[in-house]
This record gives C-alpha cells, structure tokens and sequence, in this order.
C-alpha cells in the first residue's frame, strides 16, 4: 500500500504546476516524453496515479472544496458549525452568514480553475494514449482510458453541480473560446464517463494495486451524480448495478466504517499512510481538552443533535421530561458513533463541554478563534481515539468517499421519486435495521421524501452531502436563509447536576440567495473567454 501512495503524490507536483488563468489553453504536446511515459505499463500507471490526488483534494480531508482550512461542506449547512468567526479557519460561516461572499470575483466554493487544470492533464493523457500507445494491447488501453475517465467524470460533477451549464471538452483543442453546454449535456458527459469507466475497470485489482478505483466505484458515483441530474431511473440503475456485484454489504457496525478500509462497505477510499502521506483531521477537530490552542475547529449543531432517534425509533423531545433530564441517554447507536457530548466516554476520559469543563464552550464570536466548540459537541465520526500524535499532526484514517450505505440511499431516493414508494423505503429500512431502528412506512411520495431526506442527514453526517442536498432539492432557501443554528450551553448546577440552555450559535441571520442554486462562471473566465456567457442572474 505504501508502495501505490508514494506513487500517487510523488506524480502530482508534476501534474499540478500551471497558471490559473490558462488552464483552457493546450499545452503542447512535448510537454510529456513518449520515450518515457508510454515505454511501459508501470510509467503509465505512475501518470495515472497522479489522478488519484483530485480525490485526496476534494474529500474531507482534504481542503480544495473550500479553498481554506474548512474541510467539511457540511459546515455550510444546518449540521455542523465552524467555531472561527474569521475568514480562513471561518469562511464557511462568512458564506452562511454575509451577503456578496460567493460572486463572479470571489467564491470559496469555486472549483473552475483547478477542476479545467486537471481535465486539461486528463485529455492530454487520452491524446497520448491513442497516438503513443502502441506496444498496449485494447483491453489495456481500455483500463488506462477508464481509470482517466473515471476522474475527468469527478471533475465535471463538481463543475455541473456547482454551475450547472458549464464548458465540455473531451479532447485538446487548439481554440481559445469555447461556450457552455446546456445542463442536461453536461450530466450525460459525466453519464458517459462514468459508464465508459464501469465497463473497462475490473471489480477488484491485485493486492499491489488495492485502492485503485473499480467498477462499483464508478457506478456508486454515476448513482450520486444522477440524483442531480434528477435522471432517477439512471440513479436507480446504477445503484442496482452496484448491488449485483454482489460484493459489498453493509458493515455490522455503523462505527467501524471510518476508521479502516477493511470492511465490507467501502467502495472508494482516499488511503493515507503516516508519516510519509497524513493528513491533520484530528488535529484540527479532536477536543480541545486532547490538544492545547488547536482542536474544536467545528461541532455539531443542536438541530442535528436533536434530529437522532432514541434507540427504541422514538423521536427526542425536550418536552418529555425523562429526556430533558438526561438528554444523551438512550439513542441511537449513530449518535454515540457520530457525537461527542457532555459525560461521552474519550480516550480513557469523560468530556466536558461545560462552562469551565476540560474542553470548553466558547460563545460564538467571542474570540476569533477560540479553538473550542460553540455548539457544546464535538464530532466523534472520523476522529481516530487511538491518535495521540498532536505534536507531529499526524493522522492516517482513510477518506470513505463512496460505500454502500450511500448507494442504498441513492436507490431509495430514485425509487421514491419516481413512485415506487415500498421499493425505496425498504432500502432506507435497510439503514435503519443495520442500527437497530424498527422500520419506516410512507403512504406517498411527500411522506417518503421526508422521512428520506432526515434518514440521510442522519446516516451521511459530516460526510460532504447536507448542503449540497439542500440545494439541489431547492430547499436550501428555506433551510439556511433568514434562520439562525443553535448550541448547548451547559453549566454545573448543585452536586453532580448540570443545567442545559439552548443558545444561538450564529450572531446573525444566515443568508443562502435564490441564485446561490446555481454558482457564477468566474470573472476570470469570462474575461479571457470570448464565447463564454455568465450564468443567468449574476
């Protein structure tokens, strides 16, 4: 495994050096010695591997997405709450709180430039492929092209659902102004790249080469993209094509998921090894009673902590008073796997969110960057408890960008739109079941879409699909706009007592425009571009 990530990230220096306002151009075709690159198959595995950093970048752990240190997306959303109230550390809270921050000439979500670098260095590789490969036989070339695609099909989800209408190019050109493709143009090339890569890819690689992307990776992320493109029956299709692989099911532990790719549910996953390649999640985000001055850099909000059942599938209520008094017992497993509260067990410990407690509660905007949390919870999913290298910032959990909890979703929630309601509620029961929740009904498609909708927020927490799901449901106006998130503020009463308040975690409305359903082209790009129009209302 060292073996392939060493690969991976020795190549992307290569592939990643260019000028943000040129990536459209043609670089020429010296740029890459035939004699080198294409004389053998490992070369060419090695141009391949430098691929394998778009997913590195763009996952949770990396910070491409945001162009910050705000890794999660879900800090956007009703979910989770970044505690910096400056930008760096706290640009999502500047784009969920302040009009004007996403514009033609700033946008912390833009991924433009980046993503047309990397689908220039895509078809460069297809263009060598074709002319230089020679010495490889169809089947081989096929793989190379599919793995290639694979990744060009990441890059034009990212752009389409950010834009929607955006610049389709599957082969260098020598021309300098090139026009949008309308919406529905764009989802079909990013069908087409994901289906080229399904048929090509094998379902598992050889020992040397796990971790590579396969089969049912590539239709795993056809099935999410298809749920933008609202094709449901193309959803519904893919996700099935996964399930009769008949090679992954769902893991017997919710919690085990993360920590390792040695369960049954992975499908993808960006692997990282310490010290050589690591990453500083935990950091970052372990409790600020684990690291002195860092840590706490978001929490979970009180709308999520409510939003999970008690174990029995009851819903919480503060207004119960069993609950009220104490308000972590008794919930589903998701919670304690996902959520790290007042009295939770941590590393040998108990953590202590209270006023003065071991790991702190700041109110929001009372230090720039009080490196605690301003919700009263810290995240407990993906934190590795086993991590005690804060000195080094080391940690070496994998990514899980795509597992089969996902891809049951995704068939659940073509199913319900398209009105085969028992279909799709059986695999959101399928969820529910793994964590010991009874089962769901729905006697329309509104009822089912709801119950859905909360079973994904739930399921998926943290993992990079709330705000994107709110807006592409077109419900993000309603959920994030003119609203404000909540925290607990908890403080030590008589004994061993504690007094719980709900507070407001923002210190101002939250603010999400009609038009933020679809990104402006950047300022850039429209200057340099002849033949480029901006995207309608910006």
């Amino acid at each position: 495994m060292r073996k392939l990530i060493t690969s991976i990230f020795a190549v992307t220096l290569l592939l990643g050096v260019t000028s943000c306002n040129d990536f459209l151009e043609v670089t020429p075709e010296d740029r890459y010695s035939e004699k080198v690159v294409w004389e053998s198959k490992e070369n060419v595995k090695l141009y391949l591997n430098g691929f394998y950093a778009i997913a590195r970048d763009y996952g949770g752990f990396g910070s491409r997405s945001l162009g910050s240190e705000d890794r999660l997306s879900d800090g956007l959303s009703d979910i989770l709450k970044y505690s910096s109230s400056v930008p760096g550390t706290g640009t999502t809270n500047y784009i969920a709180l302040i009009p004007g921050q996403i514009s033609p000439d700033q946008n912390a979500l833009n991924v433009w430039n980046n993503a047309y670098e990397r689908i220039r260095r895509i078809n460069e590789f297809l263009d060598g492929l074709e002319k230089y490969g020679d010495k490889f036989s169809r089947e081989e070339k096929d793989r190379f092209k599919a793995e290639a695609r694979f990744f060009r099909g990441y890059l034009y989800f990212l752009l389409t659902r950010n834009h929607g209408s955006v610049i389709l190019l599957d082969e260098l050109s020598a021309e300098r102004g090139h026009s949008r493709s309308p919406e529905q143009e764009c989802w079909q090339f990013v069908a087409d790249d994901f289906d080229f890569a399904a048929e090509h890819l094998p379902a598992t690689w050889p020992d040397g080469d796990i971790g590579r992307v396969t089969k049912g990776a590539a239709y795993a992320f056809k099935s999410r993209a298809m749920l933008y493109a609202q094709r449901w029956e193309d959803a519904a299709a893919a996700a099935q094509n996964v399930m009769d692989m008949n090679q992954y099911e769902l893991s017997e532990n919710y919690a085990d998921i993360f920590m390792n790719t040695d369960n049954p549910e992975v499908i993808f996953a960006v692997r990282y090894d310490a010290p050589d390649f690591a990453h500083n999640f935990d950091a970052q985000y372990a409790p600020s009673g684990d690291i002195e001055g860092e840590g706490g850099q978001a929490g979970p909000t009180q709308e999520l902590v409510d939003a999970y059942e008690m174990a029995d599938g009851s819903s919480f209520d503060w207004d119960n008073p069993d609950h009220a008094n104490n308000p972590y017992q008794n919930r589903e497993p998701r919670f304690y796997a996902s959520i790290l509260y007042n009295g939770a067990e941590w590393k040998g410990r108990n953590i202590e969110t209270y006023v003065g407690g071991e790991d702190g509660y700041a109110e929001y905007g009372s230090s720039p960057n009080p490196a605690t949390t301003v919700t009263g919870y810290y995240m407990r999913k993906f934190l590795d408890e086993d991590n005690t290298d804060f000195v080094n910032n080391q940690s070496d959990q994998p990514w899980i960008e795509l597992r089969y909890g996902e891809v049951l979703l995704n068939y659940a929630e073509a199913k319900i739109q398209q009105g085969e309601i028992s279909e799709g509620m059986a695999k959101v029961n399928m969820i529910r079941d793994r964590v010991g929740l009874p089962a769901e009904s729905a006697s329309n498609k509104e009822e089912a879409m709801e119950i859905f909708r909360h079973e994904k927020m739930i399921e998926m927490a943290f993992e990079g699909h709330r705000y994107w799901d709110l807006r592409r449901w077109r419900l993000a106006h309603e959920k994030l706009d003119e609203t404000r998130m909540h925290g607990m503020k908890i403080t030590q009463g008589s004994g061993e007592s504690f007094d719980f308040n709900i507070v407001e975690c923002d210190d101002r409305e939250r603010y999400f425009a009609e038009r933020y359903y679809q990104f402006p082209i950047p300022s850039s790009e429209i200057a340099n571009n002849p033949d480029i129009e901006q995207i309608e209302n910006w």
